[in-house]
This record gives C-alpha cells, sequence and structure tokens, in this order.
C-alpha cells in the first residue's frame, strides 16, 4: 500500500481522537468555563452536526482544487481551530471552534476516501478504506485513552495543543506522499459537472448503501456512547473497567475494519450475510447478559469487530455505488457514517428516556440492525450490483 494511504489514516486518527476525547474532557471543560455539563454536552453536538453539513459542503467547495491542496487546507484549518480553543475561555468561542473543526474534518474525510480510490488499484477500494478508517479504529483504542490521561495530568487545554501539534507530521507526509500529478489534475479537471454529481443521489443503489450505512452506525453509536453506565451499573463493576471496555471496542473495531477490509472488494455479499444476522445476534445477546461482567467485556470486544466490519463493508460499497461521482463520492459516504453517528447517540437518548432503562441503546441499537437486513433481504440485488448498470 502506498505511503500516502497511511499518512492519510494518521491525520484520520488525530482526528477521530479530538471527535471521541471530548466525551470524558466535557466535565473539567464545564468546571473551567463555569457552564452546565449539558451545555459542555453542545460542544459533541456541534461536532456532528457540522460532520453531516461539511462533508458535502467541503467537498463541492474544493472540488476543482488538486486533492493535496484540499487536504491540507483542511489539516491547517483543523489544527488552527484546536489551537484557537486551547486559548479561548469563552464556551461560544470554543463551539465555534469546535464547528470549524468539524467542517474540515468532514471536507479532509471527503477528500481522503476518494483520494484513496486514485492511490490504489480499481480492485482494491475496499482494503484502502480499511487502512483509512483503521485510524479512527485506532484513535478509540490509543488516542482517546490517551487524551483522558493527558486531560486529567495537565488540563483539557494540554490535549487540544497536543491534537494541533500531531496534525504537523501528517501534513509534511501528505505533501510529501501525495503528489499533484497529471493524472490526478486531469481526473479532477475532466470529472462531471457537480450537478451531474449530485444527480447520482437519485440512484437506488447509492441511496440504499448510504442509508445502510447510516443505519449500522446509528446502531454502533447508540451503544458506544452509553457504555459506561452499562459497565458500572448494570454490569456493577469499578469505574476502572469503563477505559477497558472503550479499549475491547476499539479493538475489534480495528479487526474488523482489517479483516472486512480483505474481504469487502471481492466478497462483499458474503461480509454482509453472515456479519449482519451475527451483529444482530450480538447486539440481542449483549440486552440479555449485560449483567454478567464476563459476557459484556468478551461482547462488546465481538461487537466492536462486527459493527466495523459490516458498516467499513457498506461504507465501501457507497464508494464503488458512486463511482460516477469521482469527486463527491467520499462525501456520500462520510456523511452516511455521520448521519449514524449522530443519530445513533440521540436514538439512545430518547430511549433511555422512555424507561427501558440503560439498556435501552442496545435495544435500539437491535432495532436499527434488524431493519438494515430486511432492507439487505429485500433488496439484495440492487446493493450488489456492478457495472454500468448499478447506476441506473
Amino acid at each position: 500500500m502506498p505511503f500516502a494511504l497511511y499518512m492519510l489514516a494518521l491525520a484520520v486518527f488525530v482526528m477521530g481522537t479530538s471527535e471521541f476525547m471530548l466525551a470524558g474532557l466535557l466535565p473539567a471543560i464545564a468546571t473551567e468555563l463555569e457552564i452546565s455539563v449539558g451545555t459542555a454536552g453542545l460542544l459533541t453536538s456541534a461536532f456532528a452536526v457540522g460532520m453531516v453539513i461539511g462533508a458535502p459542503v467541503m467537498a463541492a467547495f474544493g472540488r476543482r482544487w488538486p486533492p493535496r491542496h484540499t487536504l491540507v487546507v483542511c489539516l491547517i484549518v483543523f489544527a488552527g481551530s484546536h489551537v484557537i480553543g486551547a486559548m479561548t475561555s469563552a464556551f461560544s468561542l470554543l463551539l465555534i471552534t469546535r464547528i470549524l473543526s468539524a467542517l474540515a474534518n468532514a471536507g479532509f474525510l471527503a477528500v481522503a476516501l476518494s483520494t484513496a480510490t486514485i492511490l490504489v488499484p480499481e480492485n482494491q477500494k475496499g482494503r484502502a478504506l480499511s487502512i483509512l478508517l483503521a485510524g479512527t479504529t485506532i484513535a478509540t483504542v490509543a488516542g482517546v485513552p490517551g487524551g483522558a490521561l493527558l486531560g486529567t495530568a495537565l488540563g483539557w487545554r494540554a490535549t487540544f495543543w497536543a491534537i494541533a501539534l500531531l496534525c504537523l507530521p501528517a501534513i509534511f507526509g501528505i505533501i510529501r506522499g501525495i503528489a499533484n500529478t497529471a493524472a490526478q489534475t486531469a481526473s479532477t479537471a475532466s470529472s462531471p459537472s457537480l450537478l451531474t454529481e449530485l444527480g447520482q443521489l437519485a440512484t437506488p443503489r447509492l441511496v440504499l448503501t448510504m442509508a445502510l450505512g447510516a443505519l449500522i452506525n446509528g446502531g454502533t453509536f447508540a451503544v458506544f456512547t452509553f457504555l459506561a453506565p452499562v459497565v458500572t451499573e448494570t454490569a456493577r463493576l469499578d469505574e476502572f473497567w469503563v477505559p477497558l471496555a472503550l479499549v475491547m471496542f476499539g479493538s475489534g473495531s480495528f479487526f474488523g475494519v482489517t479483516i472486512a477490509g480483505r474481504l469487502s472488494d471481492q466478497r462483499p455479499g458474503t461480509v454482509l450475510a453472515v456479519g449482519g444476522p451475527l451483529l444482530l445476534a450480538g447486539w440481542i445477546l449483549l440486552a440479555a447478559t449485560a449483567s454478567n461482567p464476563v459476557a459484556l467485556i468478551v461482547l462488546v470486544l465481538v461487537q466492536g469487530f462486527l459493527s466495523f466490519g459490516v458498516g467499513s463493508t457498506l461504507i465501501t460499497r457507497v464508494l464503488y455505488a458512486a463511482s460516477g461521482a469521482p469527486t463527491m463520492g467520499g462525501s456520500y459516504a462520510t456523511a452516511a457514517l455521520n448521519i449514524g453517528a449522530a443519530a445513533g447517540p440521540v436514538l439512545g437518548a430518547f430511549g433511555l428516556s422512555t424507561g427501558l432503562g440503560l439498556l435501552a441503546p442496545a435495544y435500539v441499537a437491535s432495532a436499527l440492525t434488524a431493519v438494515s437486513l430486511i432492507i439487505m433481504l429485500l433488496l439484495r440485488c440492487t446493493l450488489m450490483k456492478t457495472g454500468p448498470e448499478a447506476n441506473r
């Protein structure tokens, strides 16, 4: 795999760490800025909304730029937003920096997903995507706990500075590893018009794969967001086990993305047919056995593996389905990911408010996964189409 692909993954790791680590920093931010934890939680919501909106907007804005320029500009804006965030004492300005960070993150990921497919042969999109998304899964394993420890030792501002500094090697690596070659420039210049690329959103196969990706990711983040109280209250484990559970989930997701990446190009139907039902069974089993600490920790690992394996395969299918939108296809994949990431926690919180208990997010994940499996079963022929007829 090309060196540039790993530099893109490094940047995705940094951005993923920034996105997820905030959950552990909210109490400290709320205390220092003299706001409620609920108000501080708006920082997370603003980031999620910025990601959903930013992916297509930023991709459309920078579609005529060479990929390297767009990637570097997005990274610079991302790093600069964290520098400002680390220095400000005004919550309103901190909120603005999170929105800017999300827009830059969304723009970067949208272009990175499209660029990754240029860096590898046509039949290796899934493997390239697995390397790229591995940056996110490693963030949950190492970046988020590391950020939490740094925040505890030196304060939440130190984590913002660390994120900004980690952007620097990624910037230099992309400058060095991704050349604005004549082929890339010609590909960008000769790409279809924006209206033509947006018109791809009317194709059944693309809409279907985006919806399925959002459903699976929604279930994943519904459980992931509210995992801590399940560990401490349902399983009655000490708080020490919360970061361990998150690391187990992240480890599972890393292996899920890695293994699925080697299968999703040639055997996507097998991954979905086997992994989808197992994922549903896992959510149901987790809801039924969460009071057993051993069962909970094992299932957290297994569900991380299955959810990201199935989810990354569907996102790969989005890229294949969006082959007629070479500059916007990555933004469609990014939007599908983040619609799920934004909606999942909201649905999980709604479930908690209905009195279903702390396992409500697992019920939500089960329902979303079941819906996705029904859609896959009914429309499997459309989902697995290949060739020119797939986009009609």
